[in-house]
């Protein structure tokens, strides 16, 4: 059942959600099958369009799948922050607490040298806080930036019961 009374629409609640979530689970197909990997992630949401930026190494499964996708490999994603079972009288009763965005989107590469290193400047501020990031273009040769450009994606929050709440 869709839970419509849990979703969330107010932008500065949706970018507390992105801000505080530590990775986001991708999941796509390939050649190999279905698979999910957690990445830690930068986002840019505007106008109610999500874009996630990401890095990895240069070789590997997700980067191969991108390209043999011509650089649009369809995703899913999901993160999740602030899960916390709240355990009621009954087992019917009990319930967590939490707050996360789910969506679809596509994958594809960064590789320009310039929008990698912004993709990458963005990604360190935003998870470790570091404001003054100088990045050697050299460098940034040595790891693969992608994003995910949302094509669709829901944000929900789910309080702890009052009974738990200070």
């Amino acid at each position: 059942m869709r839970r419509a009374d849990r979703e969330v629409h107010d932008t500065a609640e949706i970018e507390g959600i992105l801000r505080d979530c530590a990775d986001v689970r991708v999941a796509y197909q390939d050649a190999q099958g279905l698979t999910i990997v957690p990445v830690n992630f930068a986002y840019v949401l505007e106008n109610d369009k999500l874009t996630l930026f990401m890095h990895s190494a240069l070789a590997g499964r997700k980067i191969d799948a991108i390209r043999s996708a011509g650089n649009a490999l369809p995703v899913a994603f999901e993160m999740d922050c602030d899960a916390e079972v709240y355990t009621g009288r009954t087992p019917c009763s009990s319930t967590t607490a939490f707050r996360s965005i789910i969506g679809t989107g596509v994958a594809g590469l960064i590789d320009e040298t310039g929008k990698k290193i912004e993709a990458l400047t963005l990604l360190i501020r935003q998870r470790t806080g570091m404001k003054d990031v100088k990045l050697q273009p050299r460098r940034v040769g040595k790891v693969a930036v992608w994003r995910i450009a949302s094509t669709e994606f829901t944000a929900k929050r789910h309080p702890a019961p009052a009974m738990h709440q200070d």
